[in-house]
């Protein structure tokens, strides 16, 4: 696949829901990268992603709403925007607006770097 099918085949599918399915589009030996500041913000390994996205997932109480965007593909790299409105069950309600960034390597996700303001949280994260 080109990386313009793989970016469009990742946002389908987080598009229509399907987080676990393009999750499963990662590298087994892929890193994800959240912003600096953020506790373990390098995560190595596509398990050890499949699972902090799962804990994140379990930290939501409420979605109220999202986006996401459609991809821009530059070489073997695509950026999607990305929106969300959430209450979460330790910080309450925040609304995050992003910019992931994905490399493509063989078909498969093998970077993902996240591009947000850190929300003011009182105490930092």
């Amino acid at each position: 696949m080109t990386t313009k099918e793989v970016a469009d085949k990742f946002v389908n599918l987080c598009k229509e829901g399907k987080y676990d399915e393009a999750y499963g589009m990662y590298a087994d030996n892929a890193v994800s990268e959240e912003m600096p500041g953020v506790p373990n913000n390098v995560t190595k390994g596509k398990a050890n992603i499949l699972k902090e996205f799962q804990q994140w997932g379990e930290s939501i109480e409420e979605m109220h709403g999202g986006s996401v965007g459609e991809p821009m593909v530059a070489g073997n790299h695509f950026v999607v925007p990305m929106s969300m409105d959430a209450t979460f069950k330790d910080r309450g309600r925040q609304q995050m607006d992003e910019l992931c960034v994905y490399q493509v390597e063989n078909d498969q996700i093998t970077r993902a770097t996240y591009h947000y303001q850190l929300p003011d949280m009182g105490q930092g994260m």
